[in-house]
């Protein structure tokens, strides 16, 4: 535990990079540090509704300029 306090720092840096760390009081473990990994929302389906309107010429073939740079 002593150990821990005072390499702090140092332990988080090693639970940034994946490591999970064990801290025992006595030999025996008292806690389990681990990255902390945000919940996962649900998606909700239409959520977005209206912030993007595919326009009507949406799969209208390129302009030849534009063509052209994918070609050169």
């Amino acid at each position: 535990m002593h150990e821990a306090k005072t390499q702090f720092s140092k332990l988080i840096a090693q639970v940034e990079a994946g490591e999970e760390i064990v801290i025992a009081r006595d030999g025996t473990p008292v806690a389990r540090v681990v990255a902390f990994r945000p919940p996962v929302t649900k998606r909700v389906a239409g959520r977005d509704r209206g912030l993007f309107v595919v326009p009507d010429d949406f799969d209208a073939p390129l302009p030849d300029s534009i063509l052209a740079d994918f070609e050169s």
